[in-house]
């Protein structure tokens, strides 16, 4: 795959292995790779262990002619990103985003891959794209987000008519789709524990911005949206002004103006997932203070598991699945807004007895998941789904056939 940049078709496929009928994959995503580190990546670097992957994202709109944007982003997977004119209609996004897709597929040789779906919207110019099979991969109720495409709902109807699969990102989504589909699997959100096990290392160097922050620490790390609680973000900052709240990540769809602004809330931006461990070694207590409204309805956040992987104790609003099966198992405090202080209050007055009984509980539950383990699950149902299909007609574009 290329370094960087567009270039021509024989430089494109310099150092690509060669394909192989069923081996690819195009992945069609809402998130940017390079937006936060999450789901998609997680699941679609270990995919590219191998066979090719096919990141395709949303286009950007520019004054020039249809092209399409590739990168090498990570060992076997390219991302391709639609650059198009401004103006269009979403009937012209779609024929444009559709001929892009199969340009990729000749310049690359893509024949029959595995289509995988984190949007349903991409349906718009992808549902004609032979293939091998459709996976959709439902990480969050995206109809519940702000300025979701009111067409939005129809397109998942449409894709669950077409799917072989669908994996959930946690228990509330398996719950709400498991009727609609009738091979439905939960995957909720996983963890690479070595990973995020580094904030306890005693070289751990804290980066520099957090450096001069005074203690005790509350930390987040994730999108900072409309699901941010910033009401509870100014509840906390009033309550303790000698607490020092860190908020690392981008903020998008919200205006930045309308967060809280005190001396001890610190908004740090987006940092590089390599990084987090080295920010979260310097917390005392990892919060999730999300609102309970429609956004967070269905959300299993990632960062659970990733606090709890760095020994990090962790006090959280009362989000389904982080309830279940989190505070369920006494590894997590749950809290509304009326009793997050005195939560945090809690935790940060815990003895050393405590934490570790918490430690060992948060260790069992660790040893029980990962990323290379789900991702090994879920390859071992494409695979049979492949193989109890593998007597059908090969040339359905539909996808219903393997």
């Amino acid at each position: 795959m290329p370094r960087r940049g567009t270039s021509p078709a024989k430089d494109l496929c310099m150092g690509l292995p060669p394909p192989r009928r069923n081996d690819d994959v195009v992945c069609f995503s809402h998130l940017r790779w390079g937006f936060v580190y999450q789901r998609p990546n997680h699941l679609m670097a270990r995919c590219a262990r191998d066979r090719r992957v096919f990141f395709f994202e949303e286009p950007i709109f520019e004054a020039t002619a249809p092209a399409l944007r590739t990168e090498e982003v990570a060992p076997n997977v390219l991302t391709a990103v639609p650059v198009l004119p401004q103006g269009l209609s979403p009937a012209e996004i779609a024929d444009a985003e559709g001929a892009l897709l199969h340009e990729m597929a000749v310049r690359f040789s893509i024949r029959r891959p595995l289509l995988w779906f984190y949007t349903p919207m991409a349906l718009a110019f992808a549902d004609r794209f032979p293939c091998s099979a459709t996976v959709f991969d439902c990480m969050d109720e995206l109809s519940a987000f702000d300025h979701a495409p009111p067409e939005l709902v129809a397109r998942e109807q449409a894709l669950l008519a077409r799917a072989q699969l669908v994996f959930t990102g946690g228990l509330s989504l398996y719950e709400a789709k498991r009727q609609r589909h009738p091979h439905v699997h939960a995957f909720p959100s996983s963890v690479d524990a070595a990973h995020f096990a580094r904030a306890n290392r005693p070289d751990v160097k804290e980066p520099e911005d957090q450096r001069s922050i005074g203690r005790p620490r509350l930390g987040f790390f994730g999108v900072i949206d409309e699901r941010m609680d910033r009401d509870l973000l100014a509840l906390l900052a009033d309550a303790h002004p000698a607490w020092q709240i860190v908020l690392i990540g981008p903020i998008v769809k919200i205006d930045a103006a309308a967060l809280p602004r005190r001396p001890n809330i610190h908004y740090l931006g987006p940092k590089s997932y390599a990084k987090l461990p080295d920010y979260l070694a310097g917390w005392d207590v990892a919060i999730a203070p999300f609102a309970l409204n429609d956004a967070t309805r269905f959300i299993s956040p990632t960062k659970t598991l990733e606090y709890l992987a760095a020994d990090r104790p962790v006090v959280s609003t009362p989000i389904r699945d982080i309830v279940h099966p989190y505070g369920d198992a006494g590894i997590v405090r749950i809290a509304d807004r009326d009793g997050f202080v005195a939560a945090v209050e809690e935790t940060l007055a815990e003895s050393a007895e405590v934490r570790r009984a918490r430690r060992v509980a948060v260790d069992a539950v660790l040893a029980r998941t990962s990323w290379d383990s789900t991702w090994n699950a879920m390859n071992a149902l494409i695979a049979a789904a492949v193989v109890a299909r593998s007597g059908a007609a090969a040339g359905d574009a539909s996808c219903t056939t393997i």
